[in-house]
């Protein structure tokens, strides 16, 4: 990706580039699992590892920041409940 491309969200994963996505986390679901991939801005984009060709939701660093906090906090256990 050259670096005057924006980075905005719904935007292919592969033109992010293969290079730096890690599964945060992964459970017993088959290998079907979240990526992330911090940006050069501080931003995190995520996708899917199963389609990692597909759309990358891309989040600012305050945006990444509130919402982790939020699940610590337990403001998304209504997720799963």
């Amino acid at each position: 990706m050259a670096s005057q491309d924006p980075i905005y969200s719904g935007m292919p994963a592969s033109a992010l580039g293969g290079e730096g996505w890690h599964k945060p986390w992964s459970g017993t679901n088959g290998g079907s699992c979240v990526e992330a991939k911090r940006l050069p801005d501080g931003s995190v984009a995520l996708r899917q590892s199963t389609d990692p060709h597909g759309p990358a939701l891309v989040y600012s660093r305050h945006e990444i920041t509130t919402f982790l906090a939020g699940v610590k906090s337990g403001a998304a256990d209504f997720l799963i409940a």
